[in-house]
């Protein structure tokens, strides 16, 4: 937590004064017993009714005054900690940004999601009241102290035992609910990565009836998050009865005190008022401290999560761009292997293969054969293991991770927009990318016709996740989004699954007519995508298990020949 504070650099000001207007607050509030007393000895005793009203005039301008000091403290305060948790915020989703998949995989989206929203929001709570209290209480605990002594010393030796005890009970609640916050907070991340996950593939529960049994299992996680959080909830509760037990044996211990040093006209009634009064303040004073304890215990728990996503360092570091070799191949795989971090084996074994520029590659396979992970390694979202993947004679190590991306246009697996305009997301691809450009990338994309239908085609709004498009639509315009910034290597990592074979084949047809002829990786598991390729890469169990056009593959390679005769089997026989 101490690491976030430099996030507090830039309201170094807000951060002084605030606690500053806070000590002016609790300073007049420390003369009002004084003033209480006067009133009682003085006015009440000598029956002085000026004196009274004059006293009260004091009193209300104490009241006005320290209104004014707090009302700006808090002012000061809440600027402090919205600009530190907005500051966290942003960086740590610069952070999050630069990455690695393998870290984003290790740590998990829920996690992330809870970092920059819950754990921060804490944090930030955790700002405003130390700013606010963390001076003031305790300058109000001692100062009434103080202050008791300047009036009677044998009734201020109560104020010192009293808070010694105060402030074990305090301290050692919180030594002991620190660790528990921690648990609470990965407790709700389960609770979110359980609920994500049931938002996402809320279809897919329901197509199987399988409601009673995800509602089973939320409520587990919701139990296990619950148990923690009334058993941390109970010990912080134990915070407020015994401090009121200890206040209030010692109030009683210093009114007895009072009307013994009062029978023998040691001090006057108003003073043991005063007395009294400051033994009050501190009760409330204390209690403060106590939230304040259990606030800044989450925030500082919090805090540290979130400093741990900080600490990530990327695996992924930019090359120097030396080493480049001259072989005429545009992406070369040689005898790569890859493992994913954590896992048990190789994900791929022994992967060698080279594509020349414009070529066009199917890589195929059954589920879980490796394709989108050989086809990962391109843009160096992994490392190898072992071996190399070059693009255009360089390892993709030595690149900037920034240019070497930009020679490649990716279709993801899962189509993705974001929210805006069509133009907006298209603009992804190449930011300053003219509408021509677009027209042209809509068109080769197959999805001109889905934005000329739209009201204000490419100004059309886009909702969050293109949940206004169709699955075949959000492929198109993700393919286009792709080819708007024109790459040499273009990635479709099984991109047109939901298109069907004619609009497939014209997609294809396009994309081999380009003007500039990108080299093109078609991930499939339907071989009439890719029985066209000029290559086609077999995979299986992470190894190539054959290479070669569509009619070699058919002769020569039994995983390839039962892929396509389970397609087309019944088709044939038709003929």
């Amino acid at each position: 937590m101490r690491k976030l504070l430099r996030f507090l650099k830039d309201y170094k000001k807000e951060s002084i004064l605030s606690p500053l207007f806070k000590l002016l607050e609790a300073s007049f509030e420390l003369f009002v017993p004084l003033v209480m007393a006067a009133i009682i000895d003085t006015g009440i005793g000598n029956k002085d009714g000026g004196f009274i009203l004059k006293m009260c005039g004091i009193l209300i301008l104490l009241a006005l005054v320290g209104l004014t000091c707090s009302i700006t403290a808090q002012y000061f305060a809440a600027k402090a900690a919205v600009g530190f948790a907005t500051k966290v915020r942003h960086a740590l989703f610069d952070h999050i940004q630069k990455l690695s998949y393998t870290e984003m995989d290790t740590a998990g989206t829920d996690t992330m999601i809870t970092r920059m929203t819950s754990d921060i929001n804490q944090a930030q709570s955790g700002v405003n009241m130390v700013l606010r209290l963390f001076l003031r209480s305790p300058f109000i605990v001692f100062g009434a102290m103080i202050m008791a002594f300047t009036i009677d010393v044998k009734a201020a030796l109560i104020f010192v035992v009293t808070i010694p005890v105060l402030s074990v009970v305090v301290f050692g609640i919180m030594i002991i609910t620190i660790p528990l916050f921690r648990r609470v907070q990965a407790s709700l991340d389960k609770v979110l990565g359980v609920t994500r996950e049931n938002l996402t593939g809320s279809r897919v529960i329901r197509a199987f009836n399988k409601e009673q049994e995800e509602i089973a299992d939320f409520d587990e996680s919701n139990e296990r998050l619950t148990d923690v959080q009334l058993f941390v909830g109970k010990i912080s509760a134990l915070m407020n009865p015994l401090t009121y037990i200890i206040i209030n044996v010692a109030l009683v211990i210093l009114i007895w005190t009072g009307a013994i040093q009062v029978n023998i006209g040691k001090i006057s009634q108003g003073e043991v008022v005063a007395l009294v009064n400051y033994m009050s303040q501190i009760l409330v004073e204390l209690v403060k401290l106590a939230n304040l304890i259990i606030t800044v215990t989450k925030a500082i728990a919090c805090g540290n999560r979130v400093q741990s996503i900080f600490e990530m360092e990327t695996s992924m570091v930019d090359g120097n761009g030396s080493k480049k070799e001259d072989t005429g191949y545009i992406v070369e795989f040689r005898n790569v292997s890859m493992r994913y971090k954590g896992a048990g084996a190789d994900t791929l074994t022994g992967i060698d293969f080279k594509a020349k520029p414009g070529d066009t590659i199917g890589i195929i396979g059954g589920t879980g054969s490796g394709k989108s992970s050989v086809v990962n390694l391109i843009p160096r979202f992994y490392d190898v293991t072992e071996g190399q993947v070059m693009v255009d004679g360089m390892d993709v190590r030595e690149y900037k991770i920034t240019d070497l991306r930009d020679k490649i246009g990716i279709v993801p697996q899962k189509a993705v927009l974001f929210a805006g305009t069509v133009r907006s997301n298209l603009a992804w691809g190449k930011e300053d990318a003219t509408e021509e450009e677009m027209q042209q990338a809509l068109s080769v994309a197959q999805a001109t016709e889905v934005v000329d239908k739209k009201d204000g085609k490419l100004d059309a709004e886009v909702e969050q996740g293109g949940k206004n498009f169709s699955g075949g639509q959000k492929q198109r315009l993700t393919i286009a989004r792709a080819l708007v910034k024109q790459p040499e290597i273009l990635i479709m990592d099984d991109s047109s699954s939901a298109l069907d074979y004619a609009t497939d084949a014209k997609l294809r047809q396009a994309i081999h007519n380009m003007p500039s002829r990108p080299t093109v990786f078609i991930v499939s598991q339907r071989a009439a995508s890719i029985m066209y390729a000029d290559k086609i890469i077999v995979l299986d169990d992470g190894t190539v298990a054959g290479t070669g056009t569509h009619e070699e593959l058919l002769k020569d390679c039994s995983v390839y020949q039962e892929i396509y005769y389970s397609q087309f089997k019944r088709t044939e026989g038709g003929h």
